[in-house]
């Protein structure tokens, strides 16, 4: 085996994570051939803007083309933006949906009417899909959904918990843009984000049947204490709100297809590491939870490989995917998901030599900062203190971005045009 570089190891297990997602390299083995009619392109999500580009890229110039993809703020990729398609591809924000996101999911509405048995939907989600998609059910409004989505934000709710409210305040997502489509043939083409990858989750499932209901919406609320508009509550309780169900005819014949997983992603990363000549390990790609918390576990992983070669021998890369969560119980703090169990993680293992670890967001930002997340070692707590940085206080205080900063190990990257979710690799020598 060469010698080691730990912080760019890492970051080559992570480019190729990213890389193994990346819509122009998945999307041609899953395209429907052109249809009777025309094609529509509908979709939303992180990697909106480079999944528009690709289906563009790859479709037959002389067949009808047409659509709408919304992505967030500065995720178009920078070609598509200077000579922009047949796909149109509009910005809004995440998380906390904005009136842009709002117009764009009317506009994708509207663009549902007049659709034939001989034409063909496209549509193209992926994660994030659920706030930049943001049209309120009747009778609320943009504001009550953005209220609704941060207090959910900052609960420490699950995914699935979250887009299960989501749904069923929404006018388009939980299958109701699926059923709009109708008689049309509807292709769904998701890169998904969440864990277990369950399409009806993934995005809030915009074209998919939804299991859940406006009681199971109702008790997400309760269980986390978040209060609603009255116009809300009636819809819940009443179940004016509820989703289209499976077996709903208007659902009947449609395609799903999972492109891109975050299982396929570790397994890059882990053939990566194999070629390094280190042993790779992919623990789950559905691992939730605190984040502080999950890092504890990861450390104690370590630890244990590190001192007694259980479970694993080292020298190995341990990794693991999902979507832990940051229950925020201060306010004023900068960070997110990654760094959070990074600062975690790096508390826990104290120090620990021949341990280094990366945590990062697959899409390139986490949380709301500008970078993916971060890097740490085993000198990693003692260059902090020499600092005067303290890692417990910047737990507390939700503050693990500017404790990395201050260390220069932050993982920038920029917007990576796809978002498979977490990525963490634990590399023990």
């Amino acid at each position: 085996m060469k010698s080691i570089n730990p912080p760019e190891l890492l970051r080559t297990l992570y480019d190729a994570a990213v890389a193994r997602a990346r819509p122009e390299v998945v999307m041609g083995e899953h395209l429907p051939p052109p249809p009777k009619g025309r094609t529509l392109v509908l979709g939303a999500g992180k990697a909106g803007g480079a999944m528009a580009a690709a289906v563009d890229a790859l479709w037959p110039r002389e067949a009808p083309l047409s659509g709408l993809v919304v992505t967030r703020y500065e995720h178009v990729p920078p070609a598509y933006r200077a000579a922009p398609g047949r796909i149109e591809v509009v910005e809004a924000a995440h998380p906390v949906p904005d009136e842009a996101g709002r117009r764009a999911a009317q506009r994708i509405v509207e663009l549902t009417r007049g659709l034939t048995a001989d034409d063909l939907v496209l549509c193209l989600v992926s994660g994030g899909g659920s706030a930049l998609l943001s049209l309120p059910a009747e009778g609320l409004t943009l504001q009550d959904k953005r209220a609704i989505n941060q207090a959910l934000l900052h609960s420490g709710a699950a995914i699935d918990e979250m887009n299960c409210v989501r749904k069923h305040l929404s006018a388009i997502k939980g299958g109701r843009l699926g059923a709009l489509c109708a008689p049309a043939q509807v292709v769904t083409l998701l890169i998904s984000d969440v864990p277990g990858d369950d399409p009806a989750v993934i995005a809030s499932g915009p074209t998919v049947a939804d299991p859940s209901s406006c009681a199971d919406a109702r008790a997400i609320l309760q269980r986390y204490g978040i209060a609603v508009p009255q116009a809300a509550q009636r819809g819940l309780d009443s179940g004016a709100f509820e989703t289209p169900k499976p077996g709903d005819a208007r659902l009947a014949g449609q395609v799903v297809k999972l492109i891109a997983t975050p299982q396929q992603s570790l397994e890059a990363a882990a053939a990566r590491a194999r070629a390094a000549g280190l042993g790779a390990h992919i623990l789950s790609d559905e691992i939730e939870g605190e984040s502080r918390e999950v890092g504890k576990v990861h450390a104690a992983l370590a630890r244990a490989v590190a001192r007694r070669a259980q479970p694993f021998a080292a020298p190995c890369v341990i990794l693991s995917g999902g979507e832990t969560t940051v229950t925020v119980r201060a306010a004023g703090g900068r960070g997110g998901r990654a760094t959070e169990f990074l600062l975690g993680c790096t508390l826990a293992l104290q120090g620990e030599p021949r341990v280094h670890v990366l945590a990062a967001d697959t899409d390139g930002i986490d949380g709301v900062q500008d970078n993916a997340g971060a890097v740490a070692g085993p000198d990693t707590l003692a260059r902090a203190r020499a600092l005067g940085l303290n890692a417990r206080d910047a737990l507390e205080r939700h503050d693990a971005y500017p404790f990395f900063q201050a260390l220069g190990d932050l993982v920038v990257t920029g917007p990576t045009f796809t978002n498979v979710n977490d990525f963490r690799a634990v590399l023990v020598l």
